[in-house]
């Protein structure tokens, strides 16, 4: 494994390598932390692993505190109580530790803890961001636990706005976290349908990006190679999860996906955000039910891009059906549902979904521009699994 063990400072600073968790309190201290907020989710919070990284931090003098209090789609108010805790506690920096709820209620933690305007000033919409306090803003280590959302090596967070049943982008540069340790023992006990669903989340991301319209060569150069990894080693993480080659693998995917979609998400996103604003429903899951009915969708558009990408992963049938037929056969072998109705959801809501959807900022880099009917249609065949 030691062939698996690297430095890399692009997007950010990564540590990556099975053990690493064991460098945290260097990390924190390198930032001026002596007293980080450890922040995850309710499920890991009594978990050996949440315990070993606050005790390694605490055996070096740094007097680490623990918030948990966060729902799989973080709210607004999971962010108030988050940010209430770092002042009580005194804090002086942030641990973003789990999966992408917690590292995305994580990082809008540390950039709320230094302002004086609500956290949906700073939506990503135009020049939001410029709102920001930047002097306010904690430092972030990041050390994800699943391989799916890269919210690890993104500049924002999906935060839901509960009254509104809304998600909304929540955007700096600077909520970049600045240190992250990829370390795939952390990922060793997830069970296999999170794994699946997280790993397929990591695909949507190259994926789309891949797909988008705009140019940006590099984050396009990421995607493909993103892809590749997924495919290889997303159902070895899925059948073992003690190989901790693949489960190195798929944490470099994710943090590709999350790096490449600078290029853009598009129809998946747009659909799978207001679907779990709405139903509360696993984003990653979202994502892996809806792709090849939004593949579909976008045929025309992307029929070329996906053929030469088809070449690049070296699947036996070519072209677009052939690239779709390994999606549905992957879907298929990891358990992920057809069909949205398989999770509970049904089409009763099909025009405000189709009307969201038009209007999360994900649709601007889907490689067709659907109208909210499209979209409509889209959910509905999504739900009852007519590809």
């Amino acid at each position: 494994m030691s062939a698996l063990q690297a430095n890399w400072n692009y997007p950010t600073a990564i540590r990556t390598g099975a053990g690493r968790i064991r460098e945290l309190p260097e990390l924190c201290r390198n930032l001026g932390m002596r007293s980080p907020l450890l922040i995850t989710d309710p499920g890991l919070k009594s978990l050996p692993m949440v315990q070993s990284a606050i005790g390694l931090c605490q055996d070096v003098g740094l007097q680490c505190g623990l918030f948990a209090d966060i729902q799989g789609n973080p709210t607004g108010e999971n962010v108030e109580a988050g940010v209430a805790a770092y002042h009580a506690g005194g804090h002086d920096g942030v641990i973003a530790f789990g999966g992408g709820s917690a590292l995305d209620a994580a990082k809008a933690v540390a950039l709320m803890v230094g302002q004086d305007r609500p956290l949906w000033d700073f939506e990503d919409i135009g020049d939001n961001w410029t709102r920001v306090n930047e002097a306010g803003m904690a430092p972030v280590v990041a050390v994800p636990t699943t391989a799916g959302t890269g919210s690890e090596v993104g500049r924002a967070s999906v935060i839901t706005d509960a009254a509104k049943h809304v998600k909304k982008i929540i955007f700096h540069p600077r909520m970049l976290p600045a240190l992250v340790i990829l370390d795939p023992e952390l990922t060793v006990g997830l069970p296999p349908p999170i794994t699946a669903a997280t790993g397929m989340d990591a695909l949507s991301h190259n994926l789309e990006a891949f797909c988008s319209p705009f140019y940006h060569p590099l984050a396009e150069g990421i995607a493909v190679e993103g892809i590749r990894l997924v495919k290889y080693y997303l159902p070895r993480a899925v059948a073992d999860g003690g190989d901790i080659e693949a489960r190195t693998q798929m944490l470099v995917a994710s943090s590709m996906g999350a790096t490449a979609f600078q290029k853009g998400l598009g129809g998946m996103h747009a659909l799978a955000h207001p679907l779990g604003a709405l139903y509360n429903a696993h984003h990653g899951l979202l994502n892996a039910i809806l792709m090849p009915y939004v593949l579909k969708a976008n045929r025309e558009a992307i029929e070329e891009r996906i053929t030469r990408l088809v070449r690049y992963l070296d699947l036996s049938e070519p072209g677009f059906d052939g690239f779709l037929n390994w999606v549905l056969a992957l879907r298929e072998s990891l358990g992920i549902p057809h069909a949205l109705s398989a999770i509970g959801i049904d089409d009763n809501d099909a025009d405000r979904v189709g009307a969201m959807a038009v209007e999360d900022p994900s649709s601007g880099g889907n490689p067709v521009a659907f109208d909210a009917s499209r979209y409509a249609d889209i959910f509905r065949n999504a739900v009852h699994g007519r590809l």
